[in-house]
């Protein structure tokens, strides 16, 4: 049996977003080897999200967000179980990350979006999703999906994350001439 040290339990840590005891049992597991350890880690994850399947996912975030170009918008609503795992940081900073894929792959509907590779992983989004599902402990999944595209589309977060709104403007009212 190797050494595990605090570093490599950290080091797992860091790159799995897993638990300290679920990250040093890994690396027991897996005999100190880092990449076995991931995959057990993202086993468990599987497993844990295939017994949630059935369970409601009503809590979340919902956001919108532009492009560059202010052309094309994207809003997603992801849902969790509970309040509490809406409001983490890490949760809305997921949430975050995959609205930020799908304005970057300019995602076309629900299915582009899950398929897509996780922005600095070898995973899909769907697999990412059930990778935090195991890491989280509860049901997460992506409720709802739009994209919408004009001459101008303006998006608008609530504080909290559980309002957005966008909107497509086709024609700018200084240019017809008429008040707004």
């Amino acid at each position: 049996m190797s050494n595990i040290t605090a570093a490599d339990v950290n080091k797992l840590r860091k790159s799995t977003g897993a638990g300290i005891m679920d990250c040093k049992k890994a690396l027991v597991e897996a005999e100190g080897d880092f990449e076995l350890a991931i995959e057990n880690l993202r086993k468990k994850g599987q497993k844990v999200a295939a017994k949630r399947a059935d369970r409601e996912s009503s809590e979340g975030a919902v956001i919108a967000k532009v492009n560059s170009d202010s052309n094309s918008g994207v809003i997603i609503s992801l849902n969790c179980e509970t309040d509490f795992v809406a409001k983490n940081n890490d949760f809305g900073n997921f949430a975050n990350a995959i609205l930020d894929l799908a304005i970057t792959n300019s995602s076309s509907n629900l299915d582009d979006l899950l398929n897509s590779n996780y922005t600095g992983s070898d995973l899909s989004v769907a697999e990412k999703i059930t990778e935090q599902s195991g890491v989280i402990g509860e049901k997460i999944e992506i409720s709802y999906f739009e994209r919408i595209s004009a001459e101008r589309v303006v998006a608008y977060n609530h504080p909290g994350n559980q309002i957005a709104s966008m909107v497509g403007l086709t024609a700018d009212a200084e240019d017809e001439g008429k008040q707004v």
